[in-house]
Formats: C-alpha cells, structure tokens, sequence
C-alpha cells in the first residue's frame, strides 16, 4: 500500500456497529444517571467556584451571564456533534474512534495521541488543585502537614513531594482498576454532593440578591463579555469523557447523546444560577481574588456558607480526576486495541472486566507527576488538546452526512452544517489566541507521536495486517 492509501484507510461505521456488542469484554454497567455524572464529572470543577468572580471583576461585569451564555453556545455545537456520533458509534475512543471511522486512520491517531497526553495532564494538574484545597482545610483544623509534603520540589521553599495529590490519584486509580460499577457509585455519589453544595450557595444568596448591582450589566462592553466567553469556555467542556465509556454503557445508542446533553445542560444552569447570585450579593469589583464565591459570603456575613463551597470544592475536583483518569485509559485501550499501540495494554481484566493495564500505567504517570513536577506551565497544553478534538468531531460530522446522508442515526445534530462550523470556528478562534509557548509543546508531543505512529502503529494496525484498502468497507479485527 501506499503511505497516503494508510493513512487514510477508514473502520466503517458499520462494521464497528456489528461489533459492538462483542468485541472487548467490557462490562456493560452504566446507566443514564450515571453516564451523566461522569460528564458533569468533567465539566464541573473548580472554574465553577473561581471563573464566575475573576471574569465578572476583570472582563464582563454583571454581564458574566453571557459570557458563560455566548461559550455555552460554542460548546454545545461540539456537544451536538459528540451526541450525534456517540448513538452511531457507541465504542470505546470516543473523538480518536469517530475520526478514524470518518477522516481515516492518521487523523484517528494523531487525535488519540494528543487526548491521551491531555487526559493524563488534566489529572495530574488537577490532583495538585485538589491538593490545595485539602490543605486548606486541614490547615483551618490545625493539622497542618510536614512542609516537604505540602508540594513539589521548586513550587515554595522546603517542599520535595505533594503527599495528598499522590493520595488522591492512586485511590482513584486503584478504584478504577477494579468494578466500574463501583467507581461509577462512587462519582455518581460525589457529583450529587458538588451539585447539592452548588446548589446550596444559590438558595442561600437569593435572599440577599440587590438588583441594583446589576447595573451597569455591561461595563466592559460587547468586547468584555466575548474574551469573558474565551476564557470561561474551559470550564463548559468535559461531557466528550462520558462518550470514551461507550461499552460500559447498558443502552448506549439510547444513553450516550442523552448524557452528553444532559450533563452540559444541568452544568450551564449552576453556572447562570452562580453568575447571577454572585454578582448580585456583593460588587462585581470585588470578585477578583482567588476565592471570589468564598469571599463574598463572607463579605454579606454567612461564612457558614464556607463549609458548603470547600466540601463542593472538593467533591468538584475529585470527581474531575475520576473522569479524565477513566477518558484516558480507555482511549489507551483503544489505540491498542486497533494495533496502534502495543496489544498488551489491550487486555482486559478477567474478573474485572476493565482495562486495568491502561488504567494502572496511566494513574502512575498521573501520580508521580502530580507527586513531584509543578504544573502550572504544562497545565496550558490542556487547551490546545481539547480544540483540536473539537475540531475533528465537528468536521467529522459533516463530512459523514455529506458522505452517508440516509445512515440511521439515533440522534441527529440539527442545522448541519452550520452547527458544526460554529464549533469548529469557535474552538480555531480559542486556539489562535493561545501562548506560543503552548504551540511548541504541543508540536513536540506531536513529533512524538508521528514517531510511533510510523515506526509501530502504521505496520501493525489491524486494518494492515488485515490487508485492508480506504475503502472504508473494511471489517475490523478485534484485538481481544
């Protein structure tokens, strides 16, 4: 074959439907509820607690709302998109899967490659977050911890490993590893409580709203509330990890564009509900700290309030590390699977039925680098990972209803092609706007891969060994 006719060799879309009842001994525990608490998993974190304030103190003001409104928007156009494929292709993968099966097998790597490294730093980031905030709250015990194990080497003086961010992520590692349904009870447990907390914070400031503190709504102008939208997109996105456990769904045509919606649409009513209390209990100048919602209840007297913000807090985060840990192993899991990778890390758990190896190697790589590396630099390749696959999704989409126009789809993205050029738009507008410095780690990553890629993944990708062409009639082999 030649390197083009390689590269772009396609898994049919329904070839993996035939298979997906059968190919990975997967075992097929989650439900609705529980698909969606991985996405809100996702997307709910601590942008919730921080981004309403710092944005409506330094960029939009009151106007904040729309901000989160206008990057709602964006993000749902790549959510309509997830849900479109996650009911035509309901497998493991998630944006790698759905890009080999349409713009063909080097744009599927490539996006794997790059989700792999961004799940993995999500994590890694995160656990540090969750860190913090544990610190804190033992700090207001009295029960400080030992100054070599309150962070890694070079983020303050003394400090040689970040004990709680190791804690964290092999807990939930070692969860993940075992029954899914357990580490799906406990999410599920963990998200009610964040959105409890959340929704603790808006009945308890209601009370205390002045209309009044809206006005001006809009003192940065139109400009202020679209780079409020750049900035508060990162903290709209998160659902795309409930789709990479398409096999471990019980109905998952049905299920999975049900989630994803759900999740993104129960997110951004907490967000309107927060940006509307917050700014209307204090002065929007008065948000731009690190603990904007903590500080404003305590500014109107109810520093109880603190109490629910930091237990939501916490929640929040380790609900985040759940979901990317979980995203990340299985997009491992199926770059092997397809022969892409090694089919060692392919194997699946006799008694556990999960893909423990993946899960294993890439909970250690979260905790050692959550344990002794700050952060906060590579915490910036994050961005540029999710656009991308934001990007492909939304293409893909298209072009499959360009190409397959009549295929049976459980859900369709409405207004196609339009919605999808909004997301793809948006999400190249997001990447323009990002450090160069941010470009050049990711062009490394991405080297990295191309290596792999045409020293391992190319010669042994089942559609070659099978001797398939593009065609993209060609039935996988399943690698189990």
């Amino acid at each position: 074959m030649s390197l083009i006719t390689d590269m772009t060799r396609r898994k049919s879309v329904e070839s993996m439907q035939q298979e997906t009842g059968e190919r990975s001994g997967l075992r097929r525990v989650l439900g609705l509820w529980q698909l969606t608490a991985i996405g809100l998993g996702g997307i709910i974190g601590v942008g919730i607690f921080v981004l309403t304030g710092t944005v409506a103190a330094t960029q939009a003001g009151p106007a904040v709302v729309l901000s989160f409104l206008l990057a709602g928007i964006a993000s749902a156009a790549a959510a309509l998109c997830y849900a479109e494929f996650s009911g035509l292709i309901p497998v493991s993968g998630s944006a790698y899967t759905y890009g080999y099966a349409v713009l063909g097998e080097f744009t599927g790597w490539i996006i794997g490659w790059d989700l792999l490294l961004e799940y993995a730093l999500i994590a890694a980031v995160v656990a540090v977050g969750w860190s913090g905030y544990v610190q804190a709250l033992l700090n207001a015990a009295g029960l400080p911890l030992p100054v070599w194990a309150q962070g890694a080497y070079g983020s303050a003086p003394g400090r040689w490993f970040d004990l709680p961010a190791v804690i964290v992520s092999l807990a939930i590692t070692v969860l993940l590893a075992m029954r899914m349904q357990w580490g799906a009870r406990f999410n599920t447990t963990i998200v009610a409580i964040k959105i409890a907390a959340a929704a603790s914070i808006v009945v308890a400031g209601v009370a205390y709203v002045k209309p009044e503190r809206w006005h001006p709504f809009m003192p940065f102008g139109v400009h202020g509330v679209v780079t409020g939208a750049a900035v508060v997109f990162f903290a709209v996105f998160g659902y795309d990890m409930l789709t990479t456990a398409a096999e471990e769904a019980r109905h998952p045509q049905r299920d999975l564009p049900r989630a994803v919606l759900l999740s993104l649409a129960i997110a951004m009513v907490l967000y309107f509900a927060i940006c509307m209390v917050l700014t209307g209990i204090v002065p929007y100048t008065t948000l731009n700290n690190p603990a904007p919602v903590a500080g404003a209840f305590t500014a109107i007297g109810l520093p109880q309030v603190m109490v629910a913000i930091s237990l939501a807090s916490v929640c929040g985060i380790t609900s985040v590390i759940f979901a990317n840990l979980l995203a990340g192993a299985r997009i491992w899991f199926a770059l092997a699977r397809d022969g892409l990778l090694p089919g060692w890390f392919a194997k699946v758990h006799p008694r556990w039925h999960t893909p423990h190896r993946t899960t294993l190697l890439l909970g250690t790589v979260t905790t050692v680098a959550s344990g002794l590396f700050p952060l906060d630099e590579l915490a910036k390749l994050v961005n540029i990972g999710v656009l991308c696959a934001f990007i492909v999704i939304c293409s893909a989409v298209a072009v499959l209803r360009w190409r397959h126009p009549n295929m049976p789809r459980p859900f369709r993205t409405p207004l196609v092609p339009l919605v999808p050029l909004v997301g793809v738009g948006f999400s190249c507008w997001l990447i323009w706007g990002l450090p160069t410095i941010t470009y050049w780690r990711f062009a490394l990553w991405l080297l990295v891969g191309l290596v792999v890629y045409f020293t391992y993944g190319r010669q042994h990708s089942h559609l070659s060994v099978a001797g398939q062409t593009n065609t993209g009639e060609a039935v996988h082999e399943s690698a189990s």
